[in-house]
């Protein structure tokens, strides 16, 4: 019990430090970056109370997380280069070629 009580004080310090990193970074891909691995560490986290109440469901809800933090960590990346979400980049049309 002690290991499991190790690892989750380890992933709450990590989810601090990444918190500290998202306010500090100098740049939008820092922040970034940060927000996902804030996303990754809370699915380590959803993994690890699945295991400790032992119901597996957990997983499922982890795997759904997962899923959406990385939708999302595109989405957000897409709209802060090209200012849009809903169409294609600007100066391309679907199946053209950019040269």
């Amino acid at each position: 019990m002690t290991m499991i009580a190790a690892s989750t004080a380890g992933l709450l310090i990590a989810m601090i430090l990444v918190i500290i990193r998202s306010f500090a970074g100098p740049t939008l891909y820092d922040r970034v970056l940060a927000v996902n691995s804030f996303g990754t560490l809370t699915v380590l986290l959803i993994g690890l109370l699945g295991f400790l109440t032992g119901r597996p469901d957990f997983l499922d809800i982890a795997l759904v997380y997962a899923l959406i933090n990385f939708v999302g960590t595109i989405a957000v990346l897409k709209f802060f280069r090209y200012r849009l979400l809903g169409r294609a980049s600007p100066g391309r049309t679907f199946g053209e070629e950019q040269v």
